[in-house]
């Protein structure tokens, strides 16, 4: 997906970033699919309400961990934008 827009019904997220974070993924430098799937990895190792941390570059990662939370079930608690660089916390479902 390419589109880096976030969908309209996108979430409210917090901004003060201050998470019990279990796990983290670093995917910067990585092209879409790898940050989504290395985060679908890092959630199947963990146990439901703990939060994985996920750091992209990738643009088109917007849509696709938007879309991912929504259809997977898991909640998107953070996204944060800075230049080129993207932040997830999602909290395992």
């Amino acid at each position: 997906m390419n589109d880096s827009s976030p969908p309209d019904e996108s979430p409210v997220y917090s901004a003060s970033g201050d998470y019990a974070i279990a796990e983290e993924v670093d995917a910067r430098g990585l092209a879409c699919p790898l940050p989504l799937l290395k985060a679908k990895l890092a959630l199947n190792r963990m146990v439901a309400g703990q939060c994985l941390r996920v750091l992209a570059t990738d643009g088109g990662s917007v849509r696709d961990f938007h879309a991912y939370a929504e259809l997977s079930g898991h909640k998107l608690l953070h996204f944060h934008q800075s230049d080129n660089e993207y932040e997830y916390v999602l909290q395992k479902a």
